[in-house]
């Protein structure tokens, strides 16, 4: 299973395979004709409270990671049908976030992966 996270901001390659973008508000400074994605996942995004919550720095990563994953429990049938498709091809999955290494894509890759 192949899954790997980008920015939206960064250019679209055809080693991406299957670009999913995967925040619940569309990226800004983004037109939506210039973006290259395959499908729009609002399923598996963070809820706007818990968004909020850790863009305010209210709660660390590890308690946001933890109570994403909570979250994403309630979404098994989506997930398992992401992660299907990362079994025949690469699956990217596209974030708004200037964060590299601690995001919410990330965290979405992980728990895939478990599948």
């Amino acid at each position: 299973m192949n899954i790997q996270c980008k920015r939206v901001y960064d250019p679209a390659e055809k080693t991406d395979g299957y670009r999913v973008l995967v925040d619940r508000l569309w990226p800004r400074g983004v037109k939506k004709t210039d973006l290259v994605f395959n499908e729009w996942n609002k399923a598996l995004t963070p809820s706007t409270d818990l968004r909020k919550a850790f863009h305010a720095e209210s709660i660390d990563f590890n308690h946001f990671s933890e109570q994403y994953r909570a979250e994403l429990s309630q979404q098994q049938q989506e997930g398992k049908r992401l992660a299907d498709i990362a079994r025949q091809q690469t699956v990217t999955l596209l974030y708004g976030a200037k964060n590299t290494q601690q995001n919410h894509a990330l965290v979405l890759a992980e728990w895939l992966r478990q599948w």
